[in-house]
């Protein structure tokens, strides 16, 4: 299973996209408090649309409490990784957890430099520090998607939208 992992998010619209994501993904998503932002219906209805309800989400207290209730390979995402998501294995990983950190300072180095290994950036040039959280996620968690073999979802669009042969139609 796939999980996407956000440490102390601050801005809902960010969060509300990734919500989206993993819906799409079938990803199960994890915020690590505190929270910059209420998840009450009326601050996350519009960024979360329509999906929450069927959003797998984890709400995990602290750091401390996420390494403990969480089992698997962590895979920090951040603007000083020095490998891109695509130089990694993720085809035979049970449990992979794509964290990302805060949109202003990251996750911490405290955390970061235990795990030099499996921290990675995406490539982009010299003019911008990063991209937009949301944006980031959606582009790792379908690289590892692609690796796997996008397990569980459909490359159509589905009967109970347009369906498959939409183009198709006069």
């Amino acid at each position: 299973m796939n999980h996407i992992v956000m440490y102390e998010p601050l801005i809902p619209q960010n969060t509300g996209n990734i919500m989206r994501t993993c819906v799409a993904t079938n990803s199960t998503l994890h915020l690590i408090k505190p929270l910059g932002f209420s998840l009450d219906d009326k601050y996350m209805r519009r960024p979360g649309l329509d999906y929450i309800k069927d959003l797998k989400l984890v709400i995990h207290e602290n750091y401390e409490a996420f390494i403990a209730n969480t089992q698997g390979v962590y895979y920090f995402v951040t603007r000083y990784g020095t490998a891109r998501p695509d130089t990694f294995d993720f085809t035979h990983e049970e449990d992979v957890y794509l964290i990302f950190g805060k949109e202003t300072t990251g996750v911490p180095k405290t955390i970061l430099k235990n795990h030099l290994d499996r921290c990675m950036r995406l490539p982009m040039t010299d003019k911008v520090r990063s991209l937009n959280v949301s944006n980031t996620a959606a582009i790792v968690i379908y690289e590892v998607l692609r690796q796997q073999g996008y397990p569980g979802l459909s490359a159509f669009e589905p009967e109970k939208f347009k369906g498959k042969d939409f183009l198709k139609e006069n």
